[in-house]
């Protein structure tokens, strides 16, 4: 397969995880997201996020942070410190606006915040800045196995 095509394939569109227990929060943020080319997966509680990143890891994450069952912190918290899945983007939505709550939030490795009510412009905006950086970081990640596959082939022909 040519490197053209294989950048081609790479070049999906982005999967985004919404998770909030609130039913008109979920809806409103996947209404807000249907202007841009991505597909969305809705989910209800952090429980439901994390079984969802297991089998099939997102492109990025809008997570909020007050829910029954397992909170935004904690599964932010166990999505950074999980190898498999430290690189997907966390975008943390909350009402939460006091000092504690966003060092609460940076602790467990959120990515960014947006603020409660949400400003579409402002979502869009932060949400294709955070698929920009994943693509690239993801790119980059490909460009370094491939120049390191590379560096081994060199290797076993100068041995040779």
């Amino acid at each position: 397969m040519s490197r053209k095509k294989a950048e081609k394939e790479q070049e999906k569109t982005p999967i985004i995880l919404v998770v909030d227990d609130n039913q008109q929060n979920l809806e409103l943020l996947q209404a807000y997201l249907e202007d841009m080319d991505c597909q969305t997966v809705p989910a209800g509680d952090g429980l439901q996020a994390m079984e969802i990143v297991a089998e099939n890891p997102p492109d990025l994450i809008l997570l909020d942070v007050m829910m029954p069952k397992m909170s935004g912190f904690e599964v932010c918290k166990r999505i950074k410190n999980d190898p498999k899945t430290s690189d997907i983007p966390i975008i943390m939505v909350t009402a939460l606006n006091e000092f504690g709550d966003i060092e609460h939030g940076i602790d467990s490795g959120t990515d960014d915040f947006i603020s409660k009510p949400v400003n579409k412009l402002e979502l869009l905006t932060r949400v294709k800045t955070m698929l920009k950086l994943k693509h690239l970081s993801d790119k980059l990640e490909r460009t370094l196995a491939y120049l390191s596959e590379i560096e081994k082939q060199a290797q076993v022909t100068k041995s040779d």
